[in-house]
């Protein structure tokens, strides 16, 4: 069966930025929205993002997240300035760790870089933090904001059990993968923000898992360029589809509804965090702006048929600043 478009199988997509647009915004705000830090090679914008008083270390963790986690780095402009330059730590963290398996060669060196970080979490939360820009940030986020090491943990173990160049055999492994990652960057930013509501950790749980799901997609023709598929087998399977199709980039019925299936997963999930918006704390909205990123993507993929390799979805948005901007400022995820 062809997949069916997501306006009938998953409800009208709350996308909603351009309907955002046609409300009339506050004095000021379309000028506000323009001078947020995003233009790649704007290092003094970096610098204004978080003040005058912007440290080497915080500069370098700023600058990692601007190339490597530009949606991350985005997101991070838009918390309270007192939580700032922790979300900065926690993220260039997350991103030290993320590019570990695509930059070394052999499995033993990324299990080396993977013992190093957990050594420094160590470290961290025995006052003694090696002298590595990352590192020392996290350690004053740590500080500041007493943050749970379990939740650190849990990311650099999660992150080396994906060292293996295996595809998930489940749904349900990639969503266990998100929710050790990207769920629990989720808790740390929370704490960040003094949120501890059951709540909101539950939508975290949610967004962090669409999160993991669509990332998943997203890097499926780098992948591919490197040989590599690592989209849910029993999804693959349930459809007849190889993954010899996918480094082919086949565009069958069949390989689409597997992508149908997959983001169809993802949107579940946001519903899920959405559910929870009338109970979740005004201070936690921070925390979820990602949001915005994923149901644009979510967007993008219908429009182009569930084709994960065409062109438009590897373009960043330039107009994702205004869109974070106006979820922000509405006090929305």
């Amino acid at each position: 069966m062809a997949a069916p478009t997501l306006s009938s199988a998953w409800g009208p997509l709350r996308v909603g930025v351009p309907g955002l647009c046609r409300r009339r915004s506050p004095r000021g705000l379309w000028a506000r929205a323009r001078r947020l830090p995003g233009s790649p090679g704007s290092g003094r914008s970096v610098a204004a993002a978080s003040g005058s008083g912007v440290s080497g270390t915080d500069r370098y963790c700023m600058e990692l997240l601007r190339k490597r986690d530009y949606e991350g780095y985005l997101c991070s402009l838009l918390l309270p300035a007192e939580s700032r330059s922790s979300a900065f730590a926690l993220r260039a963290f997350n991103v030290e760790l993320a590019q570990i398996k695509d930059l070394v060669s052999e499995k033993t060196i990324g299990l080396m870089r993977m013992q190093f970080w957990k050594k420094t979490v160590d470290d961290i939360y025995s006052d003694n933090p090696p002298h590595q820009p990352v590192a020392i940030e996290l350690w004053k986020a740590v500080k500041r904001h007493n943050l749970t090491k379990r939740w650190l943990m849990k990311i650099i173990e999660e992150r080396e059990k994906n060292l293996d160049d295996k595809a998930y055999r489940s749904i349900q492994e990639l969503e266990n993968y998100a929710e050790n990652t990207q769920s629990s960057l989720l808790y740390l930013i929370l704490e960040i923000l003094g949120v501890k509501d059951l709540h909101a950790d539950h939508a975290a749980s949610h967004i962090g898992k669409a999160q993991g799901i669509v990332t998943c997609l997203r890097a499926t023709p780098y992948h591919g360029s490197r040989r590599r598929v690592f989209l849910p087998m029993d999804i693959c399977m349930l459809h007849g589809v190889s993954q010899e199709d996918f480094l082919r980039k086949k565009q069958d019925k069949n390989v689409r509804d597997v992508i149908y299936d997959i983001a169809s997963q993802a949107h579940v999930h946001l519903k899920h965090a959405r559910s929870f918006h009338r109970s979740v704390p005004v201070k936690a909205f921070p925390a979820f702006l990602q949001t915005v990123a994923l149901e644009d993507y979510l967007k993008k993929i219908q429009q182009v048929d569930f084709d994960v390799f065409h062109p438009s979805l590897q373009q960043k948005d330039t107009l994702l600043p205004l869109y974070l901007y106006i979820r922000s400022w509405r006090r929305r995820y």
